[in-house]
């Protein structure tokens, strides 16, 4: 086996360059910001208070559409609840940058929130919110490194299965 293929992830074959941006490391990951999900009810999907930044939840929307529902241990399972909580963070990232200047503008993630649907006996949300903290991880390098909170919850807005808000600082 040559040294390449014993390349473990995150490891940057000899002769290539790491992606050294937010925005190259998101495209290395073969995605890209989403448009800003509309709110609900009456509030903004993010505001700026100096440098940092607040996201209202971001529930786990592709083009407009709630991809999954239910509670998790139930109707989902855990695993794609952490794909579903990758989502999420994804769309709270869009919310970020659509006030900070843009992904290149966002210095760090401070504090994660991540709200989990569960039935009553399911006990891993810290593994489904882990699906979140490890994209910021994977994007923002250290500066992804962050606090969190994984909270077990009865029901989430449109009975979707998690939700995730962020605080992230923002370059002055």
């Amino acid at each position: 086996m040559s040294t390449d293929e014993a390349a473990g992830p995150g490891d940057t074959p000899r002769g290539t360059a790491a992606p050294a941006t937010a925005e190259e490391r998101l495209a290395a990951l073969g995605l890209s910001l989403p448009p800003v999900a509309a709110p609900l009810a009456a509030y903004v999907p993010a505001i700026r208070s100096g440098t940092m930044i607040y996201t209202s939840g971001q529930l786990p929307v592709v083009d407009g559409q709630l991809v999954s529902t239910g509670k998790v241990g139930a109707e989902v399972g855990a695993a794609e609840a952490a794909a579903l909580a990758r989502t999420c963070a994804l769309n709270a990232l869009a919310a970020a940058a659509s006030v900070a200047g843009g992904l290149a503008a966002i210095e760090r993630v401070v504090k994660m929130t991540g709200f989990v649907a569960s039935a009553p006996d399911f006990t891993g949300q810290p593994q489904v919110v882990n699906g979140a903290s490890e994209l910021l991880l994977e994007v923002f390098g250290e500066a992804g490194r962050h606090a969190r909170s994984a909270v077990g919850t009865a029901v989430l807005p449109l009975n979707a299965p998690v939700e995730i808000e962020l605080i992230v600082q923002a370059r002055g």
